[in-house]
């Protein structure tokens, strides 16, 4: 087995990045120790992978900052078996990170070539269990819908898609940032086909592509 050069920096990333902020959940913290975050990095900056902050990954995406993946992980409540649905597949950190606490994980992107990278480095990994493809996020996966669980990892401009919305089960979950310039990120539980949300802390997203943006955006790239 090949050694990892950058393990006892993930194990430190762990303890005074995402324990030290207040992440609790065992099965996300042993995920965030387990998954190799240099891997989803760009070469040139594979050394910067276990910093307090975001990496640019190409196409004006980013690797999202260590903690707010933590913490995301954990305010969606994400139980062995469970079905989750992620919105913006970017690098596939986070779809790696469900994929080490369930087996059902369905992830979709906008831009083909962020969607191609991140299938070959999850199927490297071994995390071949995890359903890819390319789309409108917003209009989620109905296919394999409904989920015990969804994950949007860019902002709803304003409000929550409908239709993710209509694809959570009854009893689930959303975990998703909400706005344009002043982000939050919300937490929703679907109630009698309702959502109840909280509001958990001010955030920084790529926005969310929806309809006519979402076609730019495939088409452009």
């Amino acid at each position: 087995m090949k050694k990892d050069p950058f393990y006892q920096e993930r194990q430190e990333m762990v303890e005074t990045q995402i324990v030290a902020r207040g992440v609790q959940d065992t099965e996300v913290l042993n995920a965030m120790k387990k998954v190799p975050r240099h891997e989803f990095v760009p070469e040139h900056l594979r050394d910067l992978s276990y910093i307090d902050g975001p990496l640019s990954i190409g196409q004006d995406q980013t690797i999202s900052q260590p903690y707010i993946v933590a913490l995301m992980t954990e305010l969606l409540d994400l139980k062995p078996g469970e079905k989750v649905l992620e919105i913006g597949t970017g690098s596939g950190y986070q779809a790696a990170i469900l994929a080490e606490i369930t087996d059902q994980v369905f992830t979709i992107e906008i831009l083909e070539p962020l969607h191609q990278s991140a299938k070959k480095k999850l199927m490297e990994l071994g995390y071949d269990k995890v359903q890819a493809k390319v789309g409108d996020g917003s209009l989620g996966w109905k296919e394999y819908a409904p989920f015990d669980k969804i994950i949007v990892t860019a902002a709803a401009l304003e409000d929550i898609p409908q239709s993710l919305i209509d694809q959570l089960k009854e009893g689930g979950k959303i975990v998703i940032p909400v706005g344009t310039w002043n982000q939050d990120l919300i937490v929703a539980t679907k109630s009698n086909g309702k959502l109840i949300k909280r509001t958990v802390i001010p955030v920084r997203f790529v926005p969310l592509l929806e309809g006519d943006d979402a076609k730019k955006a495939q088409d452009s790239k």
